[in-house]
């Protein structure tokens, strides 16, 4: 199996949340839900300035066209309205493994259940659809909160790669790793659904 069909175009939704390819026709929703919190301006994120959104667009369309990432638009069901996105990337098929990463929402859902929902259809997607023996994470050493974001999903450090990747600003980052495996997913399955049922509102 190649990268370019082991993630096949799917459409991913529960609890009024949905996953769908990400195309052109979420440009102007995309750079809307950017626009929320003003997100580019962060350096330890690869949200898209305003007036690159399309371009933003069309690398991940194209990296999908490469087989190495396959990028979703995070939407709202009950409005349409795009939320933010998030991908599955370095996808290796000859060891079943993906990487949730390239992950980012509007100011004004941060801290809700939207990123807990999403994370549990993309990593059931990837177990239970896929096959996958392990999913991983990487971030910034900067990102306190996306680290401790993907420790409450369950996931496992694995450790840190030094002087790994560019920032926006130039920087050059230490990238922390986690992982999840096959056996571990169906405790952090229940895990998240309960997080999910019991969420405060």
């Amino acid at each position: 199996m190649t990268t370019t069909n082991f993630v096949a175009p799917i459409a991913l939704s529960m609890r009024s949340v949905r996953l769908e390819p990400l195309n052109l026709g979420h440009e102007d929703g995309l750079r809307a839900a950017a626009q929320d919190g003003e997100l580019w301006k962060l350096r330890i994120t690869s949200v898209p300035e305003p007036e690159n959104t399309r371009a933003y667009i069309e690398t991940a369309l194209k990296m999908r066209e490469d087989g190495t990432r396959f990028a979703f638009a995070v939407i709202d069901e009950a409005t349409g309205k795009v939320l933010g996105s998030t991908s599955y990337h370095d996808i290796l098929p000859a060891v079943k493994r993906v990487e949730i990463g390239y992950t980012w929402y509007a100011k004004s859902v941060q801290r809700s259940h939207v990123n807990t929902t999403a994370k549990l259809l993309l990593l059931t997607h990837a177990f239970e659809a896929l096959g996958c023996n392990v999913v991983g994470w990487r971030t910034d050493n900067f990102n306190f909160a996306s680290q401790r974001a993907i420790e409450r999903l369950g996931a496992k450090k694995d450790g840190v790669i030094r002087g790994h990747a560019l920032r926006r600003d130039g920087t050059i980052r230490d990238t922390v790793m986690y992982s999840l495996t096959s056996g571990e997913w169906p405790e952090v399955k229940a895990q998240l659904l309960y997080l999910l049922d019991n969420r405060r509102t």
